[in-house]
């Protein structure tokens, strides 16, 4: 999701991230490749978010 709002803005090329945002990107895609990160049901997360906003 992140990425799709990301390319929303505009030409993705000329995006610049700091060098702690790119670290932490490429840490949680290892994770996630590797098998290793904790994923939630999308509607479990967005009703978690709901519920805050009250």
């Amino acid at each position: 999701m992140a990425h799709d709002l990301t390319l929303s803005l505009g030409d993705p090329s000329t995006l610049r991230f700091s060098p702690e945002y790119e670290a932490e990107t490429r840490r949680r895609v290892e994770l996630v490749r590797c098998g290793n990160a904790a994923g939630r049901p999308a509607a479990e997360v967005f009703a978690d978010r709901e519920a805050r906003l009250q």
